[in-house]
């Protein structure tokens, strides 16, 4: 069997995207409770993946004591290497005495147009305040 790129995958999209994040909404706690905070998202990608998404950041802890922790849901509409649709990322963020652990998923289910099926994994990585990132995914046949 060969290792070769099939038109299902795998393929791996690089880029950069800008986000802007809101502002912190406390969200509810029961009394004496851990603070939540929510705060939307929104992103503009470049690159081999083009196109906006919109979310929403869940996150608790403390951050500036190195020990927090995020999860958040973006919906990406625009172009994938020439398909158009759209997809969903979920991601989970994990820090603890200053190590971080970050995962961000295409959920599965959620492509549509030429992305439907879509499967995978985003990484990113921020170099002198500019955000790079790294799709490495999958089409169904």
């Amino acid at each position: 069997m060969s290792s070769a790129t099939t038109p299902t995958g795998p393929h791996t999209a690089r880029g950069q995207f800008s986000v802007k994040i809101g502002a912190p909404e406390a969200m509810p706690a029961p009394a004496g409770g851990t603070p939540m905070f929510r705060r939307s998202l929104d992103k503009r990608y470049e690159g081999e993946l083009q196109g906006q998404a919109l979310g929403e950041m869940l996150a608790a802890g403390q951050p500036q004591a190195g020990a927090a922790a995020y999860t958040a849901l973006e919906s990406f509409v625009g172009q994938l290497q020439g398909r158009s649709g759209s997809f969903a990322l979920a991601h989970l963020g994990l820090m603890s005495e200053g190590q971080q652990d970050l995962r961000i998923a295409i959920v599965p289910g959620s492509g549509q147009g030429e992305l439907a099926g879509i499967s995978g994994a985003l990484l990113l990585r921020i170099e002198a305040g500019v955000h790079h990132y790294e799709l490495k995914y999958r089409l169904a046949p």
